[in-house]
């Protein structure tokens, strides 16, 4: 049975590393794809990065409302005593005049009349208006709108970024599960041979055809085996920790991958797709945008401001108001900076020397991206060699293990070459497992390096 057991997982893996087998690998990419999907959700690291982009927008709100008119309500009030006056001499004046009208009209109908001071400061005295401004000509708000519309589209590109970051470890620390996995399972293979090593050889001891020293190194290998199978189950405990650590939710939750098994593995991966999708060429591509745009804001001083304004208010003493006291003030700004000192020219060469780093920046990144990609590439065949060879090597272990145990049961074998063929047999097993981890990360690495999983935005 146990022989039958290891021959038929041989062929299968080694089967499905080959030829692929499109239903477990359809079933697989369906449940990443739904793995994924709730991370984009609940992933508090993309969360932030939407934070970002929604304040990009609200900045473009901002920087668009600067076109419409501004209605502000303003008012003072001033008591004021002392300070300088106007002296008038009315009376000194007049008070010739009404002397000589009385003596005139022998009466005293003309009363004399004291000289006037009056307060510069003016007292009691309110000012209440409602002013609306409206900017006419102002290229700095033009340029700002366009800056901000820019920055929209290079936070959106660092979200996507992000996501296919997580995305990449978001497989990664599946496939690191998986291999666990397998590597739990390997062991409790390794315990069901061992464990009927034991019954064997108890067996034998009973029967007085065997010393009790192999029954005594059967027990010791299970030990051994025992400790290695806790020390599986520590690592499929913190891979599933970090996966739903990625996802947001309890680090306890269960991760499913009952009936799924390593995805079909394509002979030769696409790698058309080069690196003209990766958003971080995008971002550098945006940024040297915003550094012309910033360069063309900086120049915009030659370009006169032109602004108007209207006035609707009331202002008097003792708070009073009538015809009299209400009224309206209409006009234009006009502001054109001459001469600066020379601030807006050293501002724009600071833009063009972004410019500048900004291209340089933009062929190394490139660059740097195809390194990766070659790499990966190369990663990627290397791996798939390693794998190929893992799945021979699990068949001649199973295939050996099979042969030492009939020599073994037939007393042409020592125990101790029985263990071996056993320790040899669950090395392969763990070897396919790394190789086949390793041969789905380096596929998500690829994908990463060509920015290739879809993205709904």
């Amino acid at each position: 049975m146990y022989t039958s057991f290891i021959r038929a997982s041989v062929l299968l893996t080694g089967w499905m590393l080959i030829f692929g087998n499109p239903i477990m690998a359809q079933q697989q990419n369906r449940q990443l794809d739904d793995y994924i999907s709730l991370a984009f959700a609940q992933n508090q690291g993309l969360k932030q990065q939407n934070f970002d982009l929604e304040r990009s927008m609200f900045a473009l709100k901002e920087a668009k409302s600067m076109y419409m008119p501004t209605v502000s309500m303003l008012g003072s009030y001033t008591k004021s005593a002392g300070g300088r006056t106007i002296d008038v001499p009315v009376g000194d004046l007049v008070n010739p005049i009404y002397t000589a009208l009385n003596q005139l009209t022998s009466s005293s109908k003309f009363p004399q009349v004291a000289n006037q001071s009056f307060l510069l400061n003016p007292d009691n005295f309110y000012d209440v208006k409602l002013r609306t401004s409206l900017p006419l000509i102002n290229a700095e708000i033009r340029y700002n709108k366009l800056i901000k519309q820019k920055l929209i589209s290079s936070q959106q590109a660092a979200v996507n970024v992000y996501k296919r970051a997580l995305v990449k470890d978001i497989k990664t620390a599946y496939y690191n599960y998986f291999q666990a996995l397998q590597g739990i399972e390997a062991y409790r293979s390794a315990e069901l041979l061992i464990n009927e090593n034991i019954r064997v050889n108890t067996s034998l001891l009973r029967n007085g055809v065997r010393n009790g020293t192999a029954l005594l190194r059967a027990q010791t290998e299970l030990e051994k085996n025992n400790a290695a199978l806790i020390n599986a189950q520590r690592t499929a405990d913190n891979a599933k920790a970090y996966f739903n650590f990625l996802l947001n939710r309890s680090l306890t939750e269960t991760i499913q991958t009952d009936s799924v098994a390593i995805a079909a593995i394509l002979s030769v991966p696409d790698t058309t797709a080069g690196i003209g999708g990766r958003e971080e060429l995008k971002q550098l591509a945006l940024l040297k945008d915003v550094n012309n745009l910033d360069y063309k804001l900086q120049r915009s001083n030659l370009i006169p401001k032109l602004s108007t304004f209207i006035d609707l208010g009331s202002q008097g003493m003792d708070f009073k108001v009538n015809d009299k006291t209400r009224y309206y003030l209409w006009g234009v700004n006009l502001q054109w900076d001459i001469f600066t000192g020379g601030k807006n020219k050293f501002r724009a060469a600071q833009a063009q020397s972004n410019i500048r780093s900004n291209l340089a920046k933009i062929d190394e990144t490139e660059q740097s991206f195809k390194l990766q990609l070659v790499q990966a590439y190369n990663n990627y065949h290397s791996a798939k060699a390693a794998c190929t060879s893992a799945v021979s090597g699990l068949s001649f272990a199973g295939k050996y293990y099979r042969d030492q145990l009939k020599a073994y049961r037939a007393g042409q074998l020592l125990y101790l070459e029985l263990i071996d063929a056993q320790d040899q047999l669950t090395s392969a097993k763990l070897r396919m497992a790394d190789a086949q981890a390793d041969l789905q990360i380096t596929l998500a690495e690829l994908e990463r390096d060509q920015a290739a999983y879809p993205l709904n935005n």
